[in-house]
Protein backbone atom coordinates (compact mmCIF):
# COMPACT_ATOMS: atom_id res chain seq x y z
CA UNK A 1 0.00 0.00 0.00
CA UNK A 2 1.40 3.46 -1.04
CA UNK A 3 1.91 6.38 1.07
CA UNK A 4 -0.63 9.29 0.53
CA UNK A 5 1.09 12.38 -1.13
CA UNK A 6 1.53 15.22 1.23
CA UNK A 7 -0.74 17.34 1.70
CA UNK A 8 -0.66 21.45 2.47
CA UNK A 9 -1.44 21.67 5.75
CA UNK A 10 -4.43 23.91 6.59
CA UNK A 11 -4.18 27.62 6.98
CA UNK A 12 -5.58 26.93 10.58
CA UNK A 13 -1.80 24.89 11.36
CA UNK A 14 0.05 27.65 10.15
CA UNK A 15 2.26 29.06 13.12
CA UNK A 16 2.78 33.01 13.87
CA UNK A 17 5.99 32.87 12.65
CA UNK A 18 4.92 31.23 9.39
CA UNK A 19 2.88 34.23 8.45
CA UNK A 20 6.16 36.91 9.64
CA UNK A 21 8.00 35.43 7.11
CA UNK A 22 5.48 35.85 4.61
CA UNK A 23 5.15 39.09 5.36
CA UNK A 24 8.61 39.59 5.12
CA UNK A 25 9.17 38.34 1.98
CA UNK A 26 5.86 40.43 0.38
CA UNK A 27 7.93 43.24 2.24
CA UNK A 28 11.01 42.71 0.06
CA UNK A 29 9.29 42.44 -2.92
CA UNK A 30 7.85 45.86 -2.55
CA UNK A 31 10.83 47.41 -1.79
CA UNK A 32 12.92 45.93 -4.66
CA UNK A 33 10.44 47.17 -7.11
CA UNK A 34 10.09 50.11 -5.39
CA UNK A 35 13.72 50.75 -5.92
CA UNK A 36 13.83 49.76 -9.49
CA UNK A 37 11.40 52.14 -10.82
CA UNK A 38 13.20 54.77 -8.52
CA UNK A 39 14.68 56.86 -11.25
CA UNK A 40 11.42 56.51 -13.65
CA UNK A 41 8.32 58.17 -13.68
CA UNK A 42 5.00 58.25 -16.22
CA UNK A 43 4.94 61.81 -18.34
CA UNK A 44 1.70 62.29 -20.87
CA UNK A 45 4.15 63.98 -22.32
CA UNK A 46 7.45 62.54 -22.85
CA UNK A 47 9.88 59.97 -21.02
CA UNK A 48 11.19 61.99 -17.89
CA UNK A 49 13.89 60.88 -15.32
CA UNK A 50 14.47 62.12 -11.65
CA UNK A 51 16.83 64.31 -11.73
CA UNK A 52 18.44 63.21 -8.04
CA UNK A 53 19.40 59.76 -9.69
CA UNK A 54 22.06 61.29 -11.77
CA UNK A 55 25.46 62.89 -11.61
CA UNK A 56 25.55 67.24 -11.75
CA UNK A 57 28.54 68.31 -13.33
CA UNK A 58 29.55 72.39 -13.24
CA UNK A 59 29.21 72.73 -17.33
CA UNK A 60 30.47 76.37 -16.81
CA UNK A 61 33.70 75.57 -15.28
CA UNK A 62 33.64 72.02 -17.57
CA UNK A 63 33.50 74.15 -21.19
CA UNK A 64 35.82 76.55 -19.88
CA UNK A 65 38.30 73.66 -19.27
CA UNK A 66 37.81 72.50 -23.03
CA UNK A 67 37.85 75.70 -24.49
CA UNK A 68 41.95 76.04 -25.00
CA UNK A 69 41.43 72.45 -26.94
CA UNK A 70 38.77 73.01 -29.56
CA UNK A 71 39.30 75.09 -32.83
CA UNK A 72 36.05 76.99 -32.45
CA UNK A 73 34.54 79.53 -30.51
CA UNK A 74 32.35 78.03 -27.30
CA UNK A 75 29.12 78.79 -25.66
CA UNK A 76 28.38 79.00 -22.08
CA UNK A 77 24.91 79.00 -21.64
CA UNK A 78 22.84 80.95 -19.24
CA UNK A 79 20.21 78.37 -18.54
CA UNK A 80 17.47 78.93 -16.36
CA UNK A 81 17.41 78.74 -12.72
CA UNK A 82 16.52 75.06 -11.79
CA UNK A 83 18.22 73.77 -14.69
CA UNK A 84 21.36 71.47 -14.23
CA UNK A 85 23.92 69.73 -16.23
CA UNK A 86 24.79 65.67 -15.93
CA UNK A 87 27.66 65.71 -18.63
CA UNK A 88 30.47 67.59 -20.74
CA UNK A 89 32.39 66.18 -22.87
CA UNK A 90 34.29 66.44 -26.58
CA UNK A 91 35.09 64.33 -29.29
CA UNK A 92 35.58 63.97 -33.16
CA UNK A 93 32.48 64.16 -35.52
CA UNK A 94 34.16 60.92 -37.15
CA UNK A 95 37.14 59.59 -36.07
CA UNK A 96 37.99 58.28 -39.04
CA UNK A 97 38.44 61.55 -40.57
CA UNK A 98 40.08 64.33 -38.49
CA UNK A 99 39.00 66.89 -40.98
CA UNK A 100 35.04 66.33 -40.17
CA UNK A 101 35.36 68.39 -37.06
CA UNK A 102 35.13 68.84 -33.59
CA UNK A 103 31.98 68.59 -31.36
CA UNK A 104 31.35 69.55 -27.68
CA UNK A 105 28.37 68.29 -26.28
CA UNK A 106 26.31 68.99 -22.51
CA UNK A 107 23.67 67.67 -21.36
CA UNK A 108 20.62 69.36 -19.14
CA UNK A 109 18.01 68.70 -17.01
CA UNK A 110 15.04 70.32 -16.66
CA UNK A 111 13.47 70.78 -13.25
CA UNK A 112 10.34 68.86 -14.64
CA UNK A 113 13.16 66.33 -15.30
CA UNK A 114 13.08 66.75 -19.37
CA UNK A 115 16.62 66.06 -20.86
CA UNK A 116 17.99 68.11 -23.67
CA UNK A 117 21.63 68.04 -25.00
CA UNK A 118 23.60 70.81 -26.61
CA UNK A 119 26.12 70.27 -29.57
CA UNK A 120 28.46 72.80 -30.31
CA UNK A 121 30.62 71.99 -33.53
CA UNK A 122 33.01 73.19 -36.50
CA UNK A 123 31.86 70.87 -38.39
CA UNK A 124 29.35 70.99 -41.29
CA UNK A 125 25.66 70.94 -40.78
CA UNK A 126 25.08 67.58 -42.54
CA UNK A 127 27.77 66.12 -40.30
CA UNK A 128 26.56 67.39 -37.12
CA UNK A 129 23.06 65.92 -37.54
CA UNK A 130 24.61 62.44 -38.79
CA UNK A 131 26.66 62.59 -35.73
CA UNK A 132 23.14 62.62 -33.52
CA UNK A 133 21.41 60.45 -35.80
CA UNK A 134 23.84 57.32 -36.74
CA UNK A 135 23.60 58.83 -40.12
CA UNK A 136 19.56 57.63 -40.43
CA UNK A 137 18.46 60.65 -42.96
CA UNK A 138 16.01 62.89 -40.94
CA UNK A 139 13.84 65.12 -43.17
CA UNK A 140 13.83 69.44 -42.44
CA UNK A 141 10.41 69.54 -40.92
CA UNK A 142 10.95 73.58 -41.97
CA UNK A 143 12.38 76.73 -39.90
CA UNK A 144 11.87 78.57 -35.83
CA UNK A 145 13.56 81.76 -34.99
CA UNK A 146 14.89 82.37 -31.58
CA UNK A 147 16.03 85.69 -30.91
CA UNK A 148 17.08 86.69 -34.65
CA UNK A 149 18.83 83.03 -34.78
CA UNK A 150 17.07 80.96 -37.49
CA UNK A 151 17.28 76.97 -36.60
CA UNK A 152 16.18 74.44 -39.05
CA UNK A 153 14.17 71.81 -37.32
CA UNK A 154 14.54 68.32 -38.07
CA UNK A 155 12.47 65.17 -36.84
CA UNK A 156 10.34 61.96 -37.69
CA UNK A 157 7.14 60.94 -36.22
CA UNK A 158 7.96 60.12 -32.79
CA UNK A 159 11.27 60.51 -32.63
CA UNK A 160 12.98 63.21 -30.59
CA UNK A 161 13.23 66.58 -32.37
CA UNK A 162 16.77 68.03 -34.05
CA UNK A 163 17.22 71.98 -34.01
CA UNK A 164 20.03 73.11 -35.76
CA UNK A 165 21.48 76.69 -35.98
CA UNK A 166 24.69 78.76 -37.39
CA UNK A 167 26.26 80.87 -35.18
CA UNK A 168 28.93 82.95 -35.96
CA UNK A 169 30.77 80.16 -38.15
CA UNK A 170 29.47 77.71 -35.40
CA UNK A 171 26.84 75.09 -35.72
CA UNK A 172 24.91 74.74 -32.83
CA UNK A 173 22.60 71.83 -32.40
CA UNK A 174 19.39 71.34 -29.78
CA UNK A 175 17.53 67.79 -29.37
CA UNK A 176 15.96 65.75 -26.13
CA UNK A 177 12.97 65.14 -24.73
CA UNK A 178 12.15 68.49 -24.07
CA UNK A 179 8.99 70.80 -24.86
CA UNK A 180 9.27 73.41 -27.44
CA UNK A 181 9.49 75.86 -24.71
CA UNK A 182 12.46 74.24 -23.36
CA UNK A 183 14.05 74.18 -26.54
CA UNK A 184 13.62 77.48 -26.67
CA UNK A 185 15.16 77.95 -23.37
CA UNK A 186 18.00 76.44 -23.97
CA UNK A 187 18.49 78.17 -27.36
CA UNK A 188 17.83 81.71 -25.84
CA UNK A 189 20.40 81.02 -23.53
CA UNK A 190 23.08 80.10 -26.00
CA UNK A 191 23.04 83.11 -27.51
CA UNK A 192 22.87 85.15 -24.25
CA UNK A 193 25.79 82.98 -22.92
CA UNK A 194 29.24 84.15 -22.28
CA UNK A 195 31.46 83.07 -25.91
CA UNK A 196 34.76 81.45 -25.25
CA UNK A 197 37.48 82.31 -27.17
CA UNK A 198 38.70 79.65 -29.79
CA UNK A 199 41.71 77.49 -29.08
CA UNK A 200 43.87 75.52 -30.69
CA UNK A 201 43.04 71.83 -31.55
CA UNK A 202 45.32 69.06 -30.01
CA UNK A 203 47.28 67.14 -32.60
Amino acid sequence: MTDPAPRKPPRSAMSVRDMIVAIGVLALIVVVIGGLSRGCSFSPGGPTVDPGALPVVDAPAELRGLAPDVPFSLRVPAVPPGWRSNAVDQDRLDPADPAAGRAVRTGYLTPEGRYLRLVQSDGAEEAVLASETGATVVPAQGTTDVGGLAFVVYGLPDEEPIWIADLDGVRILITGSGAEADFRALAGAVLAGEALPAGTAPS
